[in-house]
């Protein structure tokens, strides 16, 4: 009975309440972001094509495909209409072209409506309406009664193209996202992931198998050039930099757009000040995540490559093995070490959720050294033992459990924050074989 009891409640279309939890179904929470993504992704399509059409084409087309010849301005006026953000002026011209044919034109193919008049009346000054002037314009072959007085491009056209793409972005990776998530519980992502990557079925010694050790083959294919085996870095700086790149990018993107609108409705004398306090904190994480892209980007640049080279792998407990570590930048360290670190990484249910803790259970410090001056050109080159130690609990990664090991090498670089790097390593049970 218990049974049909939870087949009847795979799939809910409520939220219960158990204490301070909320449960509720997986599958129509999954459901409910793809649509959603799709959503965002199709409105980004169509918003990309729409400012295509109707910028970026029209721009295109007098620049390449407009016939040029010359006119004489007839008569020229100001065009006004009334907004929500007040009067708007418009050029408005009526030209005599070459042959005798007669055309009305608004300056540029946009017809863009400007909330100044100076400016608009800056644009009729430039032209005088007489027979003996003659000015450059531009034609439609297609449709001649369009004509152009100006051609060229404008940056600004492509500032609201930042709107449908961070659209397209979040809509995709929405998407990516459901897509290799969609009818999985956390208990079979945690065991596709065991069977990729890290988490093969590993090494035979003799007839005898460790199926729950990881194999870590990615850690001996890159020969280092002092000993045998370069060690690869657990994640990159230069990930962490693109990452803050493109928040940087889409976010202040997007408030660039809005800025403009408020600072267009201050400058037309119909400030929106609802607009302008909504946008307020919005321009404060744009600001601090250029300060963070900033000082990321120092950091990547003036700490240089952290690389390890080790003689074997993988390890044994009561192993001995050498290490080089190798340091470049232009810094100064305060303080530098290399460890041999052990984490455990637990993954329970309490309930519905999954939860997953991370708890470093051993340190080992095997190498450190204060007030080191590192030049361009002239990295930092020490030779480190690794002694493993022989009570050392072997690489674990079973569905709900992990044990890793890792080097790790941190610095305290004067005058910024420090910084950690860890280059994870393989510990074989005792008897193993590599």
């Amino acid at each position: 009975m218990a049974e049909f009891q939870d087949l009847a409640r795979t799939f809910r279309y409520y939220g219960k309440k158990r204490g301070h939890r909320r449960t509720g179904s997986p599958l129509l929470a999954s459901a409910g972001e793809t649509l959603f993504s799709a959503a965002m992704l199709l409105l980004g399509c169509c918003g990309l094509a729409l400012l295509f059409v109707t910028l970026v084409i029209p721009e295109w087309r007098v620049n390449r495909e407009f016939v040029e010849t010359t006119c004489k301005v007839r008569d020229k006026q100001i065009r006004e209409k009334k907004s929500e953000n007040g009067i708007q002026y418009v050029p408005e011209f009526e030209v005599e072209l070459a042959g005798g044919r007669v055309a009305r034109t608004n300056y540029d193919i946009h017809k863009a409506y400007s909330g100044k008049r100076e400016e608009t009346q800056a644009i009729l000054d430039r032209f005088k309406d007489d027979d003996k002037t003659r000015y450059s314009c531009w034609y439609d072959p297609t449709d001649p009664s369009v004509v152009v007085l100006t051609r060229g491009y404008r940056w600004w056209l492509w500032l609201p193209f930042t709107v449908p793409i961070s659209f397209i972005i979040i809509g995709a990776g929405g998407l990516l996202h459901a897509m290799l998530h969609w009818g999985k519980s956390a208990e079979r992502r945690a065991a596709t992931t065991f069977l990729a990557g890290e988490r093969e079925l590993l090494f035979a010694a003799g007839n005898h198998y460790f199926p729950t050790v990881p194999r870590g083959a990615d850690m001996t294919n890159s020969p280092g050039t002092k000993l045998n085996y370069r060690l690869p870095m657990a994640g990159s700086p230069g990930w962490a930099l693109f990452g803050i790149l493109a928040f940087c990018v889409v976010w202040n993107g997007v408030v660039a757009v809005f800025v403009v609108i408020a600072v267009g409705g201050f400058l037309a004398g119909k400030p929106d000040w609802f607009l302008t306090l909504l946008l307020l904190p919005f321009l404060l994480i744009g600001i601090g995540a250029i300060a963070v892209l900033v000082r990321q980007l120092v950091l990547t640049t003036r700490i240089g490559p952290t690389l390890l080279e080790i003689s074997a792998h993988p390890l044994h407990p009561g192993g001995k093995y050498r290490v080089v570590l190798s340091q470049s930048g232009w810094l100064t360290i305060q303080n530098l070490q290399v460890s041999l670190v052990c984490e455990e990484i637990a993954t329970y249910h309490q309930g519905t959720n999954t939860r997953t803790e991370t708890r470093e259970v051993r340190r080992v410090e095997l190498w450190s050294r204060k007030s080191i001056n590192i030049r361009g050109g002239e990295p930092l080159e020490v030779e480190i033992e690794l002694s493993v130690p022989a009570d050392a609990m072997h690489s674990l990664a079973v569905a709900s459990n992990e044990v890793k090991w890792s080097l790790a090498v941190e610095g305290d670089a004067a005058g910024w924050s420090g910084y950690e790097r860890a280059y994870p390593v393989i510990i074989q049970p005792a008897g193993g074989v590599s």
